[in-house]
This record gives C-alpha cells, structure tokens and sequence, in this order.
C-alpha cells in the first residue's frame, strides 16, 4: 500500500512539476508542447497495451477475450459521455487567443480547468488498477506514461489562468487541484481491485480503454493542429518504443 501511495502522489505531483514549469516559462512554444505531450502519448500507448490489456487477456481465463473487448470499450464509451458534459480539451486551450469580456474568460479558464480535473480521475484509476494486478514493474510502468502527460497537462493550464487575471497562488492552488483528483483515482482505482479481485480482468481492461480513447480522443489531435505533426508523430514512436524497451528490461 504504501507503494501504492508514493506513486499515487508521484502521479498528481507531475501536475504540479508541469505548474511550476508553466510559470517559468508562461509562453512555450506549440511545437516543443506537441513533442513532449506526442512522447506521453507513444509512452501511455505502450503502457495501455502492455501493462492493463494484455494483462487483462491473461487474468481472463477462457473467456478473457470476450471480457477485455468489453472492457475496452466501456472504459471509452464512459469518457465518451463524460466528453459530452465537459468539453474537450483542445477546444478550451486556446482561451487565451479569444477576446471574450472579463467574467466570461474568467468563466471559460475555469471550466478548462474543471476539465482536466474530470478527465484526470479516469486516469488516476488507471494507475491504481495497475498495482491491483499485483505486478510491480508494470503498474510502475503505466503510472509513469501517466505522469509524464500530467507535465505538458500541468504547463498549459498556467498561462490561460494568469492571463485571466486570476492570482499567482490561487493559479497553483487550482493547477494542484488537479493533480489531487488524480491521486484520488490512483487509490480509488487500487482499492476498487483488491477489495473485488474478480473484477481484475474486466478493470484492467476497462482502464486500458480510457487511457486508448485519451490518447485518440484528445492527445493526437492537440499534437497534430499546430504544423509539428510529423515531429509529434515521430515523438510518440519514440515514447511507444521506451515504453517496449523498458518493459522487456524490468519484465
């Protein structure tokens, strides 16, 4: 459990790495944030795969295909409908770029805000059926893919809150906000599969599918609109490949 903890507060404390990153440097380039956010990408890719779906296959028994199928698509159909009450990220990101009166700005910062909170509780819960698996290495694995997105994640929500005009420290408290929703789901996420080890198979699955539709959902999308595509391409290779090589050495 306390393992499980550490990396849980490892995972949220990568927002705030990413907050204190934003506030050095309040304008980073669209290409050097595509790069980094395409590696977490190729990395979270690797980690889905390797660390919660084909676990899931293996912890399945006879009918594992069946139960890992339908896990996958859970997991995204439950972050489909949560996209349909929060919007998607990539639309919020450019808030600062829009001329808006100062309450609606304000208004439209926050509800970014709120998204990335929304969206981190999945992933957190991700992490934390990793460890339920009772392998290490791997659960070690996924929570890193994790944290390495929560860093670009955590530099992009700085500028359009300070450009709101809302305070320095009321900016980090909301930034690490965000990052404690995930340590939240971490514990949920670990809890849930050790209190119901039945359900291993079908949670590995399920969180597998979550972090698939992120990944197709808002990650490639927000890496391919600002003409580094091919770079953001190759970087998400290069994250996949990490991921493969460091499997195949911690396994």
């Amino acid at each position: 459990m306390e393992m499980v903890l550490l990396t849980a507060l490892g995972v949220g404390g990568a927002t705030l790495i990413g907050a204190v990153t934003g506030f050095a440097f309040k304008k980073i380039s669209h290409k050097f944030s595509d790069i980094v956010l395409s590696f977490a990408a190729g990395v979270m890719l690797a980690a889905a795969v390797l660390g919660l779906i084909i676990p899931s296959l293996d912890y399945g028994g006879k009918y594992g295909i069946i139960i890992t199928v339908a896990g996958i698509f859970a997991g995204a159909v439950c972050l489909n409908l949560i996209d349909k009450l929060v919007p998607h990220l990539h639309r919020l990101a450019g808030t600062e770029d829009e001329e808006h009166s100062g309450n609606e700005k304000l208004n439209k910062v926050l509800l970014f805000v709120a998204a990335i909170a929304i969206h981190n509780l999945p992933e957190g819960i991700a992490a934390g059926v990793g460890f339920g698996s009772g392998n290490t290495s791997e659960a070690l694995l996924i929570a890193g893919g994790i944290a390495l997105q929560n860093i670009p994640e955590g530099m992009v929500i700085i500028g359009p809150m300070l450009a709101a005009g809302i305070s320095p420290k009321k900016t980090f408290i909301y930034a690490a906000a965000t990052g404690l929703i995930e340590v939240l789901g971490t514990l949920l996420g670990y809890l849930a599969v050790s209190v119901a080890s039945a359900i291993l198979p079908f949670a590995l699955a399920f969180a597998g599918g979550t972090m698939l539709y992120v990944i197709s959902d808002e990650m490639i999308p927000e890496t391919h609109a600002h003409g580094a595509q091919r770079g953001a391409t190759y970087a998400l290779l290069v994250g996949f490949c990490v991921m493969l090589v460091s499997d195949v050495l911690l396994g």
